[in-house]
């Protein structure tokens, strides 16, 4: 699979990232993501750079990231929970049923 150039505009700035083929609307629509999360913190903040502004935005991100893989890990954990519970009941009843046709 090859990779392919695409711009996208941050901040007024326009960057051309490789993209892998088939992965571009992908990458715009994290992007036009970013902006509004640039953008909004530019608005919120006075006579900060670029740099501090993406520095904010990446930990935010980051934040969000974090927070969505403990979710994942603990729905993961609900599950296998459930599962075991599951495997242990369908045990029960076969070896009570085994018991019942001897």
């Amino acid at each position: 699979m090859g990779n392919k150039a695409i711009e996208i505009t941050l901040m007024g700035r326009t960057y051309s990232i490789a993209c892998p083929d088939g992965q571009e609307t992908a990458l715009r629509h994290v992007a036009n993501n970013l902006e509004k999360q640039l953008m909004s913190l530019k608005a919120r903040t006075n006579n900060i750079s670029r740099e501090e502004i993406a520095i904010m935005a990446a930990l935010n991100t980051g934040y969000e990231l974090l927070e969505e893989q403990q979710k994942n890990q603990d729905y993961n954990k609900q599950m296998d929970e459930k599962i075991g519970l599951l495997q242990s009941t369908l045990e029960d009843a076969l070896v009570e049923r085994s018991t019942k046709s001897d």
